[in-house]
């Protein structure tokens, strides 16, 4: 159903219902999905596939956000909503520290970031982006803010910690470099171009660290 590339399905969820280890009401509970992040934003959860089981019908397998990363699992189709359908992702590319919006294989926008710092490292791995914030009195963030679900290993400047967010900076000097404690910092101008280009459910490929 995703790709990851050029198609990617995503959804609300229905109910609070387990998350499981196979497309089985026997398989073991790996969580549960919840309707609000971190943030109190409405969650969201990436479809990554689907499978028809004779004896409990449609399941879908979805990726799911937090510590440890990677994470996926099952949950009955009923249990989402309708799908929204995205395509492109956002690369981040932590050894020429740039970020890469495509779209149809091409680049539709690019820009320098700061990534997290040796001992506060960036992790790499396939995430998405889970929430479009503005930001208000809080200038180390700058004007807007992509809360994703990717966790950082250790911490992130992220409030409440953990979330690897995407977002401005009132220290652009440190961009492009490596100053953060997970999170993706951006010039201003360049978050607040992205966050009006990117989707919501949009992947997010980080690699190179």
């Amino acid at each position: 159903m995703s790709n990851l590339h050029t198609t990617t399905s995503w959804a609300y969820p229905a109910g609070e219902a387990v998350i499981r280890s196979s497309p089985s009401p026997h398989g073991a509970a790996v969580g549960r999905l919840t309707f609000l992040t971190v943030d109190e934003q409405a969650e969201l959860y990436v479809v990554l596939a689907s499978a028809r089981v004779p004896a409990s019908g449609r399941w879908l397998q979805i990726e799911v956000p937090g510590r440890p990363n990677g994470r996926t699992g099952w949950v009955p189709a009923d249990a989402l909503g309708s799908l929204h359908v995205v395509d492109g992702y956002l690369r981040v590319d932590e050894q020429t520290l740039t970020a890469t919006l495509y779209r149809d294989g091409r680049a539709v926008f690019s820009a320098p970031v700061g990534v997290g710092k040796p001992s506060t490292v960036t992790p790499d791995g396939h995430f998405y982006v889970l929430e479009k914030l503005q930001t208000l009195n809080a200038p180390a963030y700058g004007p807007y803010a992509l809360g994703t679900s990717a966790y950082a290993p250790t911490l992130s400047e992220w409030p409440g910690g953990g979330v690897v967010g995407i977002h401005g900076t009132d220290e652009p000097q440190l961009v492009p470099g490596r100053p953060s404690h997970g999170c993706i910092r951006m010039h201003n101008e360049d978050i607040t171009r992205l966050w009006h280009m990117i989707a919501l459910g949009t992947p997010i490929e980080i690699v190179g660290g």
